[in-house]
């Protein structure tokens, strides 16, 4: 079965990255795509400035006792801000007979609306990011 990817970059933008994620997960319930779409969300951390890391050092250090109030500390540095890079992965799986399905997926979701803004990118089997793509989507969680 081959795949298509679909990449959706939203930059810093948290708000569309969230729409789009409810608007394909409506998708795959109204019309059973449990395996024919999958979706993985990246965040590329943005490096922190020389202030922002001190205060994420004190707090690590700070967090070494043992409860509640350390795993709290630990989570708000952890926790993903608003100056990450979010990306999109989308997966398309059909198979050979469901090719006119595939095409109109391949079609309609890069015309939605949270999608558009998102320099979406269509990355087919035999193009050359192909397995890079696959390989980025296989290692994502």
């Amino acid at each position: 079965m081959a795949h298509i990817y679909l990449t959706f970059d939203f930059a810093k933008d948290e708000e569309r990255a969230q729409q789009a994620r409810h608007k394909l997960e409506g998708w795959k319930q109204a019309f059973r795509l449990d395996k024919k779409l999958l979706y993985k969300v990246e965040r590329i951390a943005a490096p922190p400035s020389d202030g922002a890391a001190k205060a994420a050092k004190a707090e690590k250090s700070k967090g070494k006792g043992k409860g509640k109030a350390a795993a709290a500390a630990t989570a708000e540095v952890e926790a993903p801000t608003s100056s990450d890079e979010i990306k999109l992965l989308v997966r398309l799986a059909f198979s050979g007979h469901e090719k006119l399905s595939e095409q109109r997926w391949v079609q309609r979701i890069p015309s939605e609306e949270p999608f558009q803004a998102a320099s979406p990118a269509i990355v087919k089997p035999g193009d050359a990011s192909f397995e890079s793509t696959e390989k980025q989507f296989e290692e994502l969680v």
